[in-house]
């Protein structure tokens, strides 16, 4: 009589079919999971749900398929596993801070300091989360939006500063500036007169303004939208009574002097275009990177004015790129300036010229 059983290896085929009727749109799925070489198990037996007969050990039926590994749209359902996930598609895009940019992302989707994820309880994600960690995960695997760009804000001498398309992104190496001028000026409650040309969103006046309580400051830009940025930025951080901005072609028309200029100008040559990370070359407003054939456009306009504008023992400081130092200073000396410094970045590179009346 035992040996009427093998009847039962039957039944896993009856349940599977019902079941495999109500997954048509992982019957399509699975074919994009073929295609894109996924190798991850089915959702099942994964993450421990319900499956169908065919994934029950206690009833194995070779005459029924598994189904398909399922692709990245069915989503992890795990902080961990979306990590993970992140970290693997930003690295398959190219993009040599995946697991960073993975870290952030996710944290800015559901909360808390990226840093510490990879020590949080593997908690649930819900779908409404997932889709937007996956909605940031596009953009910066497939458009190379940068991550500053995808959250709408980038922290720049230790403030937290709005950016948007209109504005340059500010950069850990512009803030060398801000280094070079704090020991021009060692009583840092003296009052001071600071002008910020090309201002963008303000990261250079107002971090300025920020270790000079006493200082008061003037950004100009040629974009009346940039400023906008740049006087909400002021008034978020709380030094919207001490930074003045208006729009302007570089010093043209200002009749104040100042005993700090700040000034970070485009000076990317038009023949490196093609040769900048995607990024930059996307994300970054033109104007503010491009500066005539060899890049020292912005010099020429701004230099031969700009004495004018300096208060007797004034400095000013200028960014410059990597292989610019000698030339940007030539400039300066021909305007009438003495060149008291050019100022490294933490990589080494020649990045800021310091000036003084000569």
């Amino acid at each position: 009589m035992a040996r009427k059983k093998p009847k039962p290896k039957l039944r896993p085929k009856a349940k599977a079919k019902p079941r495999a009727k109500k997954r048509p749109p992982n019957a399509r799925k699975d074919k994009v999971a073929t295609a894109q070489g996924s190798k991850r198990p089915p959702v099942a037996a994964q993450h421990g749900a319900s499956g169908t007969a065919t994934m029950s050990a206690a009833a194995p039926s070779p005459a029924v398929a598994p189904p398909l590994p399922f692709p990245f749209a069915a989503q992890p359902d795990t902080l961990q596993g979306w990590l993970r996930e992140t970290e693997r598609r930003l690295a398959e895009a190219g993009i040599e801070s995946a697991r960073l940019d993975a870290q952030v992302l996710v944290a800015a989707v559901l909360g808390g300091d990226a840093g510490a994820l990879r020590f949080a309880e593997d908690r649930p994600v819900e779908s409404r989360d997932g889709q937007r960690i996956e909605n940031f995960l596009r953009r910066r695997a497939k458009t190379r939006e940068p991550v500053s760009r995808i959250l709408g804000k980038r922290e720049f001498w230790s403030l937290d500063f709005r950016i948007t398309p209109a504005v340059l992104d500010p950069r850990s190496d512009s803030e060398t500036l801000i280094e070079a001028a704090l020991p021009l000026f060692p009583n840092r409650a003296a009052p001071l007169a600071i002008l910020d040309l090309g201002t963008g969103s303000g990261c250079l006046l107002l971090a300025a303004l920020y270790e000079f309580p006493n200082a008061v400051g003037l950004g100009i830009d040629a974009s009346a939208v940039a400023l906008a940025v740049a006087a909400d930025n002021a008034q978020r951080l709380g030094l919207a009574a001490r930074a003045h901005f208006e729009r302007g072609d570089w010093g043209r028309g200002i009749a104040k002097r100042f005993g700090l200029v700040l000034c970070n100008p485009p000076y990317i040559a038009e023949a490196e275009r093609a040769s900048l990370p995607p990024e930059v070359a996307r994300h970054d407003p033109p104007a503010a990177l491009f500066a005539g054939p060899d890049g020292l456009d912005a010099y020429r306009a701004i230099l031969p004015d700009l004495p004018r504008l300096m208060a007797p023992g004034g400095r000013a400081l200028f960014e410059i790129g990597a292989t610019q130092g000698r030339a940007v200073s030539e400039i300066a000396r021909a305007a009438g300036f003495a060149v008291v410094e050019i100022k490294p970045d933490l990589a080494g590179r020649e990045r800021c010229v310091v000036l003084a009346n000569g």
